[in-house]
């Protein structure tokens, strides 16, 4: 028993060791390609991916993976970048395929290798933090992953800490994730919505609901959950006098 622990201590170490020393091998390199700086301009960031002729839409949908996973980037800018480059709706349908690998897979590393590895990838005090609002707010995890101030990246590592199912997870990944990354994809190029004129109302209206949305979210997340988790038993009970 003593033996087999120890085995799974070292397994684990082993793990965090291999992660890490990716993840900086993974930085330098960025940084010595200079890739690093391009990733923080819509400007250099598509002329990037354009540089890398048939291979950019690959190279896109890799970074957007990268930046769920391991490496600070905004995915705003990207998506924005991708949709100066191959449209509003091709850029989202490239930026789902990568953020929803890199969102699974940051479940997984939560979910299969434990507090450790997410501590060293996101500290400690943020592990803590958005474990216990994750803990006690399960079903809210849908609201935050449409809500454009909570941290995807981090929720999803963490995600993988608690007893959220594979299920579950995914399903929320797949509702919230397309609207948030299509409404960067198509607003953001003022077609839509101009930034000018009638435009600025809009705007205007939009960041204030938005605010609004963020506030009710945080201050009243647990009767939020409280009101979900009556429905889902309401509804459970409806099947079972169903098929009883």
């Amino acid at each position: 028993m003593e033996l087999s622990r120890k085995k799974k201590i070292l397994r684990t170490l082993l793990v965090v060791v291999v992660i890490a020393l990716f993840l900086t091998l993974t930085y330098f390199i960025l940084v010595w390609t200079g890739l690093w700086e391009k990733f923080n301009s819509v400007e250099k960031l598509k002329n990037l991916i354009l540089g890398l002729g048939i291979w950019g839409r690959i190279a896109f949908v890799f970074f957007q993976f990268l930046q769920v996973t391991i490496l600070p980037l905004p995915s705003p800018i990207m998506i924005i970048a991708g949709s100066l480059i191959y449209g509003p709706f091709q850029a989202g349908l490239l930026s789902l395929a990568g953020i929803l690998l890199g969102s699974a897979f940051a479940f997984f590393l939560g979910k299969v290798f434990g507090v450790k590895i997410v501590r060293f990838m996101i500290g400690k005090e943020a592990q803590e933090k958005w474990s216990k609002t994750l803990g006690d707010c399960k079903y809210s995890f849908v609201i935050m992953m449409l809500l454009p101030c909570f941290p995807d990246d981090i929720l999803c590592l963490v995600a993988g800490l608690t007893d959220m199912s594979w299920t579950f997870f995914m399903i929320t990944q797949l509702i919230a994730r397309p609207i948030g990354i299509f409404s960067v994809s198509y607003l953001s190029s003022g077609e839509i919505i101009p930034y000018h004129g009638w435009g600025l109302a809009v705007w205007a209206v939009i960041i204030i609901a938005s605010l609004v949305l963020i506030y009710l979210a945080g201050k009243y997340n647990k009767e939020i959950e409280k009101f979900i988790n009556k429905l889902f038993k309401k509804d459970n009970k409806e099947k079972n006098v169903k098929n009883n």
